[in-house]
């Protein structure tokens, strides 16, 4: 699958307007926006996992999610190749595992889930990871490239909640955590 190119330059809009606004300012206002945290995750062949927080509902009919992955990624190469994956949502108790999955210097492919318990989606193969608060097969249908990342779009073949601690977050640069509503 070839995700589509994107059709603006990044620093254009459809109206014109233009930009002056540095990746550096954006991080930093974006770090204001509290979320949750995801381990996605491609299985077979192409066996990688990546910690993310650009993650999100897209529709529920016909089910559909968004997660959006730089073009530098290793992710990026292998979901592309895999045109399935996983995605992981992780619990409070779960931080060691958002910090192993977004180092840059861990050895990859199958090496990087030892010591992580983990079973294959029975849909994709994708890695889902025991512990978590809930697990999403998904099925790439749509990608669209913008500026240096490319949003994919998963149909939702299978979802499951898992434990039921709270929630891992990250804000202003820090993991934490939400508790679940009483």
């Amino acid at each position: 699958m070839t995700p589509a190119s994107a059709e603006l330059e990044p620093a254009a809009s459809r109206t014109g307007l233009r930009t002056s606004v540095g990746a550096a300012s954006l991080r930093d206002v974006m770090s204001q926006f509290a979320t949750g945290v995801t381990v996605l995750s491609v299985g077979g062949d192409h066996i990688h996992a990546m910690t993310a927080n650009a993650f999100s509902s897209v529709s529920l009919s016909p089910p559909t999610v968004l997660v959006s992955i730089d073009h530098s990624a290793v992710m990026f190469d292998e979901l592309t190749a895999a045109g399935r994956f996983g995605v992981n949502i992780l619990a409070a108790g779960q931080q060691s595992l958002a910090r192993h999955f977004a180092d840059k210097k861990r050895t990859l492919g199958l090496a990087q889930f030892d010591g992580v318990e983990w079973a294959p989606g029975e849909h994709t193969g994708a890695p889902l990871l025991a512990g978590a608060l809930a697990w999403l097969e998904c099925d790439v249908i749509d990608a669209h490239a913008s500026g240096d990342h490319t949003i994919f779009v998963g149909r939702v073949l299978e979802c499951r909640r898992g434990c039921d601690d709270g929630a891992l977050t990250f804000f202003d640069g820090k993991f934490g955590h939400a508790p679940r509503a009483a």
